[in-house]
């Protein structure tokens, strides 16, 4: 778990709780973990273990560390910003009980209606051992584990991507519809979310895009997005091998 804190002479009274998605660690989330303290919020940067326990469990047994943290520096509101599997984690803690102040939640890509991906690959025994239980949990099912959490009641604002990179080629062309390699942009949608953001990313790299950050500390601060023009990649060296998935 990273936790930063900004200068004292930019510093708010407000806290962003940040989570990984699935396989990927704390560090992936870096990138956006400074944009948010060099916009003067405190922040905790949690690490899971994504690919051994269930949705469940990592609710339950990580997230709060992540929170308590949070709570130490006092803030008047807590918010929230995920990448993919994050954001499942997320609507799993806050279904039975929403966290004293709870602000905003940014979603990076998450399968909130679950992924075709999982669907086609749940029996494949490389799946299974590379996403783990929670990789089971995330099939477009109606009883699958995002499809019972219901819609959302607090502020959420969602970014997805309609790219996939090169070597997500073959998962993209399973995916019906617009996709970023992993969740199509149809399944990042959830009900009684507050705004809906299209950018040309794909899902690994998403995290990393300077505009995406921009438009993740606007709903921080204001409820929406800018819904600014997105420039297309090639916007960094690590997603210069990306396609448009339609």
């Amino acid at each position: 778990m990273s936790i930063k804190k900004p200068s004292d002479k930019n510093t708010l009274d407000e806290c962003v709780v940040l989570l990984h998605g699935m396989g990927r660690t704390s560090r992936s989330m870096d990138t956006m973990q400074n944009r948010l303290v060099s916009e003067g919020y405190h922040t905790v940067n949690l690490g899971y273990p994504s690919t051994s326990k269930t949705i469940g469990q990592i609710a339950e047994n990580h997230f709060p560390e992540a929170y308590e943290q949070c709570l130490q520096f006092e803030p008047s509101s807590i918010h929230f910003v995920s990448h993919s599997l994050g954001g499942i984690v997320l609507r799993t803690v806050f279904k039975d009980q929403k966290p004293e102040k709870l602000g905003r939640v940014v979603m990076l890509s998450p399968p909130n209606q679950g992924s075709v991906a999982a669907d086609k690959l749940i029996d494949w025994w490389l799946y299974k051992w590379l996403c783990g239980p929670a990789g089971q949990q995330l099939t477009t099912d109606d009883d699958s584990h995002p499809n019972q959490l219901g819609p959302v009641d607090y502020p959420v604002g969602i970014i997805t991507g309609d790219r996939y990179y090169f070597f997500d080629f073959w998962l993209s062309r399973i995916i019906p519809g617009i996709d970023d390699g992993k969740v199509s942009v149809e399944n990042a949608r959830v009900d009684g979310m507050s705004d809906f953001l299209v950018v040309h990313e794909t899902h690994p790299f998403i995290m990393t895009a300077d505009y995406v950050h921009d438009e993740t500390v606007y709903f921080l601060q204001n409820g929406k997005f800018k819904h600014q023009k997105t420039p297309l990649p090639p916007v960094s060296d690590s997603d210069w091998f990306s396609f448009p998935s339609e």
